[in-house]
């Protein structure tokens, strides 16, 4: 049986909600072979994060080197990546291996507030990672620090002259979140350099969406790694988000994760 391999270069959630642990299981309902490596581990629950260990720049590339050169991927999916020198090495081997249907979730801070990427790393990934991205998905909060914006995003207007912005930083497409915005639906734009694609639903009322970002970026990748264009994979990755949102899951005792379940039991 052939499926299509799909890689997720993020950190680990000890919680399960988020990171390595949500991509996977992601990759897994989506009918594509995962794996991973590992940036960083988190001590981490529904109450947060609890540290944070960056793994070193020679662990990372030898988990890169040991999957890419004998594996391959069909679709990326990169996370949490901390610091400088990491996204270096990780856009150094998207180049290196000529990986196709990167998707770059610029992981920054976490549901609790924890910083997840330090602010010199805000350059490098300007600079290496995103001309190399085949789409990028930041939220509202992310694509501020990114272009160094000041004003919040409060509008759908906003949010396109935003998505124009990052576009020219170099990624092949621009995928804004607006889930931050302050009223109406949730709405996601999709630009590709001329025309803006607009995917909303109706807001859920759930403080449990710990990972969803996560979640949401590797539903893009793996769509992409079996073929899909990039509004398909953009509009089954939103459809697989929404259904595990909906059906959130209530442990711990803070915000609880999504139900990567949920789209495959048929709650789409």
């Amino acid at each position: 049986m052939s499926l299509a391999k799909t890689l997720t270069i993020a950190g680990s959630d000890s919680g399960g909600g988020a990171g390595i642990q949500a991509d996977l299981k992601t990759f897994q309902e989506l009918d594509t072979f995962g794996m991973s490596v590992i940036t960083a581990l988190t001590a981490q629950n529904t109450l947060g994060v609890h540290g944070v260990y960056p793994q070193s720049l020679e662990a990372i590339e030898d988990q890169l080197d040991a999957v890419l050169s004998d594996i391959g991927a069909d679709g990326t999916k990169t996370g949490m990546l901390f610091s400088a020198d990491i996204i270096q090495l990780v856009a150094k081997k998207v180049k290196h291996y000529q990986l196709s249907n990167v998707v770059v979730d610029p992981v920054m801070i976490a549901k609790g507030g924890a910083t997840l990427l330090q602010q010199e790393a805000i350059h490098a990934l300007k600079e290496h990672l995103l001309p190399v991205a085949t789409v990028i998905t930041p939220n509202l909060p992310e694509a501020k620090e990114i272009l160094g914006w000041s004003k919040d995003i409060e509008t759908v207007d906003e949010m396109k002259e935003v998505a124009k912005a990052l576009h020219k930083l170099g990624p092949e497409y621009v995928l804004l979140k607006g889930g931050h915005l302050s009223k109406g639906p949730a709405i996601d734009l999709l630009y590709d350099g001329n025309k803006m694609t607009e995917y909303f639903v109706e807001r859920i009322d759930t403080k449990h969406t710990h990972g969803t970002g996560c979640t949401f970026a590797a539903a893009i990748a793996a769509e992409l790694a079996k073929g899909a264009s990039i509004e398909e994979a953009v509009q089954v990755a939103k459809d697989f988000i929404t259904a595990a949102i909906a059906n959130s899951i209530s442990i711990g005792s803070g915000i609880g994760p999504t139900n990567h379940h949920a789209y495959q039991k048929g709650n789409k």
